[in-house]
């Protein structure tokens, strides 16, 4: 997937939020799209372990949060911090507009 620019992601994240009205509705919306849109399970690497991500979810004080496994050990980390692997999975678009957004 090709580096989305600043205009791409401004779209992604007004088509998410055009009808939130605070920032918990419009991270609602932005978790929905990332669920509704992010092909899981995919593996990645975190801290130089290969792990799969099974899904997303919307954690109260945490924001976005990506449900890691490896093995019988489950790990959940910030979508902010996780990292994509090369190439991205179909849907990482809405992880990187999220991503613009909480800038």
């Amino acid at each position: 997937m090709a580096e989305l620019s600043e205009a791409q992601l401004d779209a992604l994240v007004e088509q998410a939020t055009v009808d939130a009205y605070d920032d918990d509705e419009q991270l609602s919306a932005l978790h929905l799209m990332i669920e509704d849109n992010l092909v899981t399970p995919f593996r990645t690497t975190v801290l130089g372990v290969e792990v799969t991500v099974k899904m997303v979810r919307l954690r109260e004080g945490s924001g976005i949060v990506a449900i890691c496994v490896r093995g019988r050990h489950q790990q959940t980390i910030g979508i902010l911090d996780l990292p994509l692997p090369d190439p991205p999975p179909q849907g990482s678009e809405w992880i990187e507009a999220y991503r613009h957004w909480c800038r």
